[in-house]
């Protein structure tokens, strides 16, 4: 069972979720907060799989509110998944170096919300590759000066390739087509390459291989 916990400021958006979610028979809503505190108290109370987090909120707002989570070692198996619009691309990237592991457009589709769901709780990939390639290409363009973190140079050259796969949006099984490996393969080198940049999870990776000039903003997939 898949527990989700949401928060938004707006009862009538956290209805709708937990309507949604709550419809899934491996899916269900442990909480609604309304401000960033209560998120961070609810979310360290319930320990979720997923939190769906809106980004502004009175007092505290959704991107403080996800670094207090991630940063507590209680919620280390907590994804926290920013929601937002196309007008707060800054914001979104600001949540992933906080450490969200992905987001969401609030108009997208009910049933890519509950995939979204299961893919962040599962943790194989990142959420909307093509809106996270988007956001993320912004934040390569205000850190051309930021130093590739030591473990870089670490990797061989096929964790090289990985990460730009991952960089680009693939999940595993696609990286496994386009890399001509076994999925169970590309998990092994994602693996590595997480621990060897000290990164918590894919949607990090992505910001690395942007500084680093590994993808740049404007590449296809």
């Amino acid at each position: 069972m898949i527990d989700v916990l949401l928060a938004d400021d707006q009862a009538l958006v956290r209805g709708g979720f937990r309507a949604l979610l709550d419809a899934e028979p491996d899916v269900r809503v442990v909480g609604e907060a309304a401000t960033g505190d209560e998120a961070v108290r609810l979310a360290l109370e319930h320990l979720p799989d997923v939190v769906l987090m809106d980004v502004r909120m009175p007092g505290l707002d959704g991107l403080e509110a996800t670094r207090r989570i991630v940063s507590d070692p209680r919620a280390a198996g907590v994804h926290v998944v920013v929601v937002t619009t196309f007008e707060h691309d800054e914001y979104v990237a600001e949540a992933i170096r906080g450490g969200a592991s992905g987001f969401l457009v609030k108009d997208t589709e009910p049933a890519d919300l509950v995939r979204a769901v299961r893919v962040a709780a599962a943790g194989d990939a990142l959420l909307s590759p093509t809106v996270t390639r988007r956001l993320l290409a912004r934040v390569a363009l205000g850190t051309r000066d930021v130093a590739p973190p030591p473990g870089l140079a670490e990797l061989t050259p096929r964790e090289r390739e990985v990460l730009v796969e991952v960089a680009r949006g693939l999940a595993n099984d696609e990286i496994a087509a386009t890399l001509f490996l076994s999925e169970s393969t590309v998990k092994t080198h994602v693996s590595r390459v997480l621990t060897k940049l000290g990164a918590r999870d894919r949607a990090q990776l992505v910001v690395v291989a942007y500084e680093a000039g590994l993808v740049r903003p404007g590449w296809s997939t």
